[in-house]
């Protein structure tokens, strides 16, 4: 058992040839430093993978995950630059230990080398990919047919969210769920795409079965509603759509979120009720508003806002705009909607599996 291994990478994007990496790393070492490098070029962000790796490893105790920004290129042949990774390396370390590394773990050919640097050992471990048939480059390269190389940390980060939100009947469900189901057809990974629904609705009926035993002849008009009531719906729902990115497809398509939940707290309770802005979601995602224009209202029991569909529709616009999120508008017929749902989803699909190149190639 050695004192200290390092274990160094892009980690672009985290995969499980990394985890297996990380975790022999602990077998051979009492402690285990892993240090993200990361540049500025690269597409997915050093915190991300830094939170990502930490929360794959919160279980091995004897790991630390840290990161730091490496603009060095790569050039294995160069001494120079050989340094200036190095020191690199170096600084990451003591952000977290003073204690020197005995033995550096890695997979990778230039591992003796590195390894030289540190006066420590090297411990290779499966340097011909034979366990985990997965490298960095082929998941930058063929996201959707690597996923499943990718543990639920990873998935969640990667996945495309689309969000339908909308007023009162105007078909999000609808169309989120047929934009599921349209992707699901492909087959493969493709089938485990999630639908995420509104539990909103589901909030909505409960709290309507609860006034009904107080009074039967309760109606969706009768209900009152609490900032209280909007925090715990943007709350579940955020849940809601956490469980799906980490369990489906590199698509998960939402029927609302907790962003829309704030407009829906403004609408019952005034802009002063901002309870449900403290789950507003960090995460990018595209949004897809569902215009009320030639939809027409149907009243299902739970929808009371028929008059003011078009202020309501305002208000989605209004809100996305200022918060930076993206948005696209649909509209005209059902079959028109959901065509133009898939054309932006199939958009968003291939701009999110596009990675810049790391330095260094």
């Amino acid at each position: 058992m050695r004192d200290h291994a390092l274990v160094i990478g892009k980690f672009y994007p985290p995969h499980a040839g990394h985890h297996l990496l990380i975790r022999e790393a602990a077998r051979v070492a009492a402690r285990v430093t892993v240090v993200v490098m990361a540049s500025r070029v690269e597409s997915i962000p050093l915190a991300d993978r830094v939170s990502c790796l930490a929360e794959s490893h919160a279980g091995d105790r004897t790991v630390t995950v840290t990161g730091i920004a490496c603009d060095a290129p790569m050039d294995l042949a160069s001494r120079p630059v050989w340094a200036a990774q190095v020191a690199c390396m170096r600084a990451a370390v003591r952000q977290v230990t003073g204690i020197a590394v005995d033995v550096v773990v890695s997979s990778e050919k230039y591992g003796d080398d590195l390894a030289r640097w540190f006066d420590a050992v090297h411990v290779p471990v499966d340097p011909e990919r034979v366990r985990f048939p997965i490298s960095g480059t082929a998941c930058r390269g063929d996201l959707a047919g690597n996923w499943e190389h990718l543990d639920a940390p990873a998935q969640a980060l990667l996945t495309t969210r689309i969000v339908v939100l909308g007023a009162e009947s105007t078909g999000t469900t609808t169309v989120s769920h047929a934009l599921a189901q349209r992707f699901r057809a492909r087959g493969g990974i493709w089938r485990r795409t999630h639908w995420v629904p509104e539990y909103g609705r589901t909030a909505t009926a409960d709290k309507l079965a609860r006034a009904r035993v107080a009074d039967a002849s309760a109606g969706v008009d009768d209900l009152v509603w609490i900032g209280q009531d909007f925090a715990d719906i943007a709350r579940i729902q955020n849940e809601w759509e956490e469980a799906a990115a980490r369990s489906g497809s590199p698509l998960t398509i939402c029927d609302t979120d907790a962003e829309a939940t704030t407009v829906w707290e403004r609408r019952y309770l005034g802009p002063d009720s901002t309870r449900a802005h403290d789950h507003r979601p960090g995460r990018h995602a595209l949004y897809l508003i569902t215009d009320h224009v030639g939809v027409p209202f149907v009243q299902d029991g739970l929808r009371d806002g028929e008059s003011i569909r078009e202020e309501m529709t305002e208000w989605f616009v209004d809100a996305l705009t200022a918060a930076g999120r993206s948005w696209v508008m649909l509209t005209g017929s059902q079959a028109e909607r959901l065509d133009l749902a898939t054309q932006v989803t199939e958009q968003a699909l291939a701009h999110r599996s596009t990675f810049a190149a790391p330095l260094g190639g």
